[in-house]
């Protein structure tokens, strides 16, 4: 049997303060849990502070199938906060600042993990501050030529910028976005923008970025309850989507790239990618927060469907 693929998060770990009470988040402590709860040896790269919110965070993470062992400590600044409000159950940010995130330290230990990594998972939001801009764009440069690199976008304003973008791009192999942001993306880098969020204006924005960028292997382009479309340079396939009983979209997202990740590290096809990133991001949707918790039944259920889609 195989050992566990390493799979790593890199970047915020934060609190969203609902209006129902904080919910431990932040895009790639999201993506680290599911894709422990999937089976991968998954380590979130973050920084808390030496505060009640970095305790409580330990105290919750602990209990679920994540790595923490290499979370940092800063001594000076807090652990991250997030205001989020709810309109129709999508979620409105006042991402507050600076926090223990924004000074990630490239250390021997973090850079050692990303040597060892089969994939990571960074986005744009992280890399708002000079330092750990660097420490992210230095581990990514750091993996191996397998190691599946996932630029996961985010775009949160006014926390990005064309560089920051470009950059990201030049070091990923699969870029993940929602469909409102490819035409963003694609102004952003000076690229040809798309008419309409249509599966042809979405393709042909995918087709752009895939051109520009030769590092690239696979845009993953989520569009909420019309599913996702995946687009490589050989094929595509568009996935409409799983019903769901909506009770908040945060961290849905996240799990859809987890699923989409710990699939692709298995060879699976672009069908099986859409489907296991559907039906982990419609469960998350259906619950609430981002880590919800997790029967074996449930689980099992799951991945059995996934399983007898590929087959």
């Amino acid at each position: 049997m195989k050992a566990p693929r390493l799979v790593l998060g890199i970047g915020e770990l934060l609190w969203d303060m609902l209006p129902r009470g904080p919910q431990l988040g932040g895009a790639p402590a999201n993506f680290t849990v599911m894709a422990g709860r999937l089976g991968d040896h998954a380590a979130v790269l973050s920084r808390i502070g030496r505060d009640d919110l970095g305790r409580k965070a330990i105290d919750i993470l602990d209990p679920l199938p994540v790595d923490t062992s290499h979370l940092q400590v800063d001594p000076a600044h807090g652990t991250g906060r997030v205001t989020v409000t709810l309109k129709d159950g999508q979620p409105d940010y006042v991402i507050h600042q600076p926090a223990a995130w924004d000074f990630l330290e490239l250390s021997d230990e973090w850079l050692q993990m990303a040597e060892r990594a089969d994939a990571i998972c960074f986005g744009s939001l992280a890399q708002r501050s000079l330092e750990s801009r660097q420490t992210i764009q230095t581990l990514a440069a750091q993996t191996s030529s397998a190691c599946v690199r996932i630029y996961d976008v985010n775009l949160r304003a006014p926390f990005y910028s064309g560089e920051i973008v470009q950059e990201s791009l030049e070091l990923a192999t699969v870029v993940k976005m929602n469909d409102a942001e490819v035409p963003l993306v694609l102004a952003l880098l000076g690229l040809q923008s798309v008419e309409g969020q249509t599966t042809k204006g979405l393709r042909l924005g995918a087709a752009h970025l895939l051109a520009e960028f030769p590092t690239l292997h696979m845009i993953a382009i989520t569009c909420g309850a019309d599913g996702s479309l995946l687009v490589t340079r050989d094929e595509w396939h568009h996935h409409p989507g799983i019903p769901a009983n909506v009770v908040d979209t945060i961290g849905a997202g996240d799990a859809f790239t987890a699923a989409m990740t710990h699939y692709l590290l298995r060879g699976a096809d672009l069908l099986t990618l859409n489907e296991a990133g559907n039906r982990w991001g419609a469960w998350v949707a259906s619950q609430s927060g981002a880590m919800p918790l997790l029967s074996e039944a449930v689980r099992s259920s799951l991945s059995a469907t996934i399983e007898n889609s590929a087959s």
